[in-house]
């Protein structure tokens, strides 16, 4: 059978796994112990040596079975999800006895893309992603960090077709998502990727109705999240290494103070737009997702919880910035107009503020980048406000101090 632009497929699909559903769940369990087991049994692993993710693995379990109302294909992608970030961990922890030496790798000097979502970043990202000296995180590689990849074979790694035919599978089930964000094995891909290893990351969240575990969450310190980034960054670099780390994530914006700790070098471009232009299109992205895996998602419970978070998340990435969690000059910060104006000009502006050479060959790559790759070349993400029950006029007042200070008027 095959799947269409309309959705008809994925229609035929739910209606059949609703007839299952019931007597397939005693066999999608989303037991803890019972996906630890699975996930030791894949990895070929005895145990974990580090046990510190198990209180956010079990508070994700737990808002999974309680508050997300997954459907069939919900709780088959929850399950394989949650079984392939155990392996993931193990695996690490294998390739860490394996290769000691793994551990001395120095992290040096990345650069990291951070703000609210649908602000530009992924443009930038993929704009310095170009540049030969720059080493990005591809997707197959964070899906499948183990074993390190390797600059000989690294354009031709199985592990990329194997990437490309799960992500087939994806843009068949949710047809719409190219449009929001563009996903490949060979694009670079943001690090929630990485940081949904620690089960302390905001990807749980943009996929599954879970408020408890998300109330949990940021309660939490994201050390633990951001010490693990390193080590994967660590293990991806070991034998494929670049001039400097270029990372990309919204979800950095509230944990800039961990970040900071554990790069203490970093530089951070933080990219800003309208609130207004942003809450709805993030919004759209949480419905299409939750959607495709649950069949009682309200939009409008969404836009009040998606502005709700975006607010606090501006609040604490600012106090920590101006709380001094690193020198003033380690942060640059780029106007989504002013990147859509003039892309090249805003990155020759940040090769020159963090002091790296903006070669010819960078140059020219990006120009290419720039012609292949028109806006909406999947289709136009059309979204309002009101769509999610959000009202201008309130919006705007919430996000006044925010668009004041970064001149978004």
């Amino acid at each position: 059978m095959r799947l269409g632009p309309d959705g008809r497929g994925l229609q035929i699909i739910r209606r059949a796994a609703r007839l299952i559903e019931r007597p397939a769940r005693r066999f999608l369990t989303l037991d803890t112990d019972t996906l630890l087991a699975a996930g030791r049994k894949r990895a070929g692993a005895q145990d974990f040596e580090d046990v510190t993710f198990l209180d956010g693995l079990n508070r994700l379990l737990h808002a999974l079975a309680t508050e997300a109302r997954l459907n069939l294909l919900g709780r088959i992608v929850a399950r394989e999800s949650i079984v392939g970030h155990l392996v993931n961990r193990l695996r690490l922890e294998q390739d860490r006895r394996r290769y000691p030496e793994i551990a001395a790798e120095p992290v040096h000097r990345p650069i990291v893309i951070t703000g609210l979502p649908r602000s530009g970043s992924t443009l930038l990202h993929s704009l310095l992603a170009q540049d030969p000296a720059n080493r990005v995180p591809q997707m197959w590689e964070m899906l499948t960090p183990s074993p390190p990849p390797e600059r000989g074979t690294y354009e031709s790694d199985p592990r990329i077709s194997i990437t490309e035919r799960h992500l087939r599978w994806f843009h068949r089930l949710v047809p719409d998502f190219k449009k929001i964000h563009a996903v490949g094995a060979r694009l670079p891909e943001e690090c929630v990727v990485i940081l949904s290893l620690s089960f302390l990351s905001s990807q749980f969240c943009s996929m599954y109705v879970v408020p408890s575990y998300q109330s949990w969450m940021r309660a939490q310190s994201l050390l633990p999240a951001y010490r693990l980034h390193r080590r994967v960054l660590q293990q991806l670099q070991w034998r494929y290494r670049g001039n400097r780390w270029i990372l990309k994530a919204p979800a950095h914006l509230p944990a800039l103070a961990e970040l900071c700790a554990v790069y203490p070098d970093v530089g951070v471009i933080m990219t800003h737009r309208e609130p207004l232009e942003v809450l709805p299109s993030e919004a759209s992205l949480h419905t299409v997702l939750r959607q495709t895996f649950s069949d009682a998602v309200d939009p409008a419970a969404v836009g009040r919880e998606v502005t709700e978070l975006t607010a606090d998340e501006i609040r604490a990435g600012l106090k920590a910035r101006d709380q001094g969690c690193a020198p003033p000059e380690q942060f640059l910060d780029v106007r989504y107009r002013d990147l859509v104006k003039d892309p090249l000009g805003t990155v020759r502006s940040a090769y020159a503020h963090f002091d790296m050479p903006f070669t010819t060959v960078a140059e020219a790559r990006m120009r290419q980048y720039l012609a292949d790759t028109p806006k909406d070349k999947h289709g136009a993400h059309v979204y309002s406000l009101s769509q999610f029950g959000l009202s201008s006029d309130e919006e705007h007042e919430r996000y006044r101090d925010y668009r004041e200070r970064f001149l978004l008027n």
